[in-house]
């Protein structure tokens, strides 16, 4: 019923014995300190188990799947979006032709239509988008209105779908397989969040950017890039088709970016006036709060693998 080489599968066991290792660490400290509350360190330990066991059964049922599982992550993050930033009136009637863009941009990925895939979303959906606002005759707002449908798209169709196009490409690593690559990249950006957080409370003293991401400092950044870069030396080459080399560049290209994608939601938020951007995942708010990091990682990996690895 299921396809997984022997590294993927040790990858996995490896990230389901983190997860134990954080829920018995929980009980630990509840017992502990009993007069602490450590209810959202369990929500979200509780909700990490849920997002990685879905994630681990779909990907191994079959390349397919997965597609659709990516799919159905842009749909969430895309209905997200239009629901914290405010739209015209009339842009209703557009929205439902960027939700149209899920399934084609999906179909050329399914497909294996390279070429397509890469352009569809910035060429036809850019172009196509506008048209269709101008049909309506309503021009207060329009740049804005057009921007903002734009990025929606981009982000949260394009920008995913990376992760489904990872499938797609022919197995280099056959002991890592069809998986390999996807988990390296998400595996690594979740990482470097963890990364980053663990080092910005240790050393972190300098504000990066305090008006958008208070938390977020120097000595988080570094630690946590020198830190994920060097993770990603070692399991690049085996869970990828990457040599150690490369796996060292396109490490730090992922701790850089991840920092970029979560600052850059942040300040969406920021400028919203919310804290999370929605309440569908207890303990990490909304899918752009869990998604925020592979938004930008996924697409840069993507080209990087596919131009040095093959």
């Amino acid at each position: 019923m299921f396809e997984i080489a022997p590294h993927a599968r040790t990858v996995v066991l490896a990230v389901l014995g983190l997860l134990c290792v954080a829920s018995l660490s929980r009980l630990w400290l509840a017992q502990r300190n009993p007069t602490r509350d450590y209810q959202e360190l369990k929500l979200r330990i509780r909700s990490w188990w849920w997002m990685i066991g879905l994630l681990f059964v779909v990907l191994m049922l079959n390349r397919q799947a997965g597609i659709v599982f990516f799919a159905f992550l842009s749909y969430l993050a895309l209905k997200e979006f239009f629901s914290i930033v405010p739209t015209r009136l009339t842009d209703r009637r557009v929205l439902f032709w960027a939700y149209l863009a899920i399934p084609l941009q999906y179909f050329w990925i399914w497909h294996d239509w390279y070429g397509m895939f890469n352009v569809f979303v910035p060429v036809y959906v850019f172009l196509f988008l506008p048209v269709r606002m101008l049909l309506l005759g309503d021009n207060n707002g329009f740049i804005r209105s057009a921007g903002v449908i734009h990025w929606m798209v981009m982000l949260a169709v394009y920008c995913i779908s990376h992760l489904a196009a990872l499938l797609t490409l022919p197995v280099i690593n056959d002991a890592a397989g069809y998986l390999g690559p996807v988990l390296f990249v998400i595996f690594l950006t979740q990482f470097n969040d963890v990364c980053q957080y663990i080092w910005g409370k240790q050393v972190g003293r300098r504000k990066i950017i305090p008006l958008v991401s208070p938390n977020k400092t120097w000595g988080g950044f570094i630690g946590g890039c020198v830190t994920v870069t060097l993770c990603s030396g070692l399991i690049g080459p085996y869970l990828t088709g990457l040599s150690w080399q490369l796996s060292l560049v396109v490490g730090a290209m992922i701790a850089v970016a991840g920092f970029f994608g979560d600052v850059v939601i942040s300040s969406v938020k920021r400028d919203l006036g919310i804290k999370d951007t929605g309440q569908l995942i207890p303990g990490h708010g909304g899918i752009l709060d869990r998604l925020d990091s592979i938004i930008y990682t996924a697409p840069i990996f993507f080209h990087f693998y596919r131009y040095f690895a093959y």
